[in-house]
């Protein structure tokens, strides 16, 4: 198998172990990955350079009317979505009408399926952006990725573009006071002749003060599950990361495994 990319705007609904029921919404070109980070365990594959000015990206109106006629579908098949999940081939928050994409979709939401939650996996990097962390504050479930509080680390299994510091998406996901889901791959692995490991103490302890400054409402523990844009990387154990998640309560962390 190899990493894969979706091919539509609106995917599934698919039975989603952390989210139940998802139908999913990508903003990103059905063609290839656009994103911020070059994260080793992407399951899309690696982000190549793009002129962003010619990236093509779907239009407000056709994601509202592609999300309408999914909704009014699955209202006819009496098949209610447990969340309605921006994910899709890259990072949902570069869209430049994200905002609004989130304003319309609220107002779908509430209108076919009221119980139905919005949920955004974001990797934080727009956080600076001001719509884009009011329209984070809108949704039920923000949940932003912190893999590491290592900046080398960062840089090794992240991969950020150019003007992203570790520092800064930090700060950028602590704005939020609590009201956000974070999410932590685990993994081992060497890239470029580099070996990293963010299940080592000394990164778990880094993490976990961070993660105490932050406070989230929980953090989601997981590893690998597909495959991976660097194909040699070591998937975690069920029993260590139960392990890290008693750590974490431990260390009065509210958190789950995936």
């Amino acid at each position: 198998m190899a990493t894969f990319l979706f091919d539509d705007i609106i995917f599934g609904p698919v039975k989603s172990r952390r989210f139940g029921v998802s139908l999913g919404v990508n903003l990103l070109p059905d063609n290839y990955k656009f994103c911020t980070f070059n994260c080793v365990y992407c399951e899309c594959g690696w982000t190549y350079k793009n002129n962003a000015e010619k990236i093509k990206l779907p239009n407000r109106s056709d994601i509202q009317k592609n999300l309408e006629i999914k909704l009014q579908q699955m209202t006819k098949e009496g098949k209610p979505p447990d969340n309605i999940t921006f994910a899709g081939n890259g990072e949902p928050t570069v869209h430049p009408k994200f905002s609004e994409i989130i304003d319309d979709t609220i107002s779908l939401r509430n209108f076919y399926f009221p119980d139905a939650e919005i949920t955004v996996l974001s990797n934080a990097s727009m956080l600076h952006k001001q719509k884009v962390f009011e329209a984070l504050r809108k949704v039920d479930n923000n949940v932003l990725k912190l893999d590491t509080a290592v900046d080398d680390t960062f840089s090794l299994i992240n991969i950020p573009t150019s003007g992203i510091s570790l520092e800064k998406t930090i700060q950028g996901i602590k704005n939020f006071k609590g009201d956000q889901i974070i999410q932590t791959l685990f993994i081992k692995g060497e890239y470029k002749g580099v070996s990293f490991d963010n299940t080592h103490p000394d990164e778990l302890n880094a993490l976990f003060t961070v993660l105490k400054e932050i406070a989230p409402r929980y953090v989601m523990v997981y590893s690998i599950e597909r495959d991976t844009a660097l194909n040699s990387l070591e998937k975690i154990p069920e029993s260590k990361l139960n392990s890290i998640v008693e750590m974490m309560m431990d260390n009065g962390i509210n958190a789950k495994m995936y």
